[in-house]
């Protein structure tokens, strides 16, 4: 890495891209594939990833294999919390009150999925709590393993690739000012750390909630 080129940022420079790597398709998997997801910042990772990888000099060739990679781990994901969901049968344990894991937004997806089928998968990607709860609910409402597996494939080929390279040529731009890139870098690594933090803390709140069976009604092909 050029450290001239993007003004000093210690850790990350240290770190280099494979921690970068460990985070993404991490964050990528369980905001797919399990309940944690749900209060991860998933979003805000990719396009920090994006922009810490702008820093390295071989960030171009790591980025575009992180987003092959990246993809993958959402396809991964997608297909782990649907066996997940279509082992509970067609009933969900939710959390009576909870912000997230609740009867209200399982039955939202659950509408969704009944209504729109195979675009409600695709356009469930950008949505971040429903990106998570989809893919159980699909499962639970036995949705056709086909059809939501290439909408889940398609929608992920359009999700993590394009926000690390929006995150990439954004730091791009930044690492043209000395200053400007540690700046915004380190703000924004700062805010995912805290966002992950507050996550992890919300999602022990809603599991310490009275568990609640919600009944998925089956998605017909």
């Amino acid at each position: 890495m050029d450290v001239s080129a993007s003004g000093t940022f210690g850790p990350l420079v240290s770190a280099g891209p494979a921690l970068v790597w460990v985070i993404v398709l991490a964050f990528v998997f369980i905001e797919c594939a399990v309940i944690l997801g749900l209060f991860l910042p998933g979003d805000s990772m990719l396009i920090t990833a994006g922009i810490v990888l702008a820093g390295h000099q071989s960030g171009a060739g790591h980025v575009w294999a992180l987003s092959v990679g990246a993809m993958v781990a959402a396809i991964c994901g997608n297909q782990v919390g649907y066996v997940i969901g279509h082992r509970t049968g067609n009933r969900i344990l939710a959390r009576k009150g909870g912000k997230y894991l609740n009867y209200a937004n399982l039955h939202r997806v659950n509408i969704l999925l009944e209504r729109h089928g195979f675009w409600a998968v695709l356009v469930a990607r950008w949505v971040p709590w429903v990106r998570t709860l989809c893919p159980l609910v699909a499962g639970a409402a036995k949705m056709n393993h086909t059809k939501y597996t290439v909408a889940s494939t398609i929608g992920a080929v359009f999700w993590a690739p394009v926000l690390l390279l929006i995150g990439f040529y954004c730091g791009s731009f930044l690492d043209r000012v000395s200053w400007l890139m540690p700046v915004v870098l380190g703000g924004m690594v700062a805010l995912l750390v805290i966002g992950t933090g507050i996550g992890i803390w919300h999602y022990r709140q809603e599991m310490a909630r009275p568990p609640e069976e919600v009944a998925v009604e089956e998605v017909l092909d």
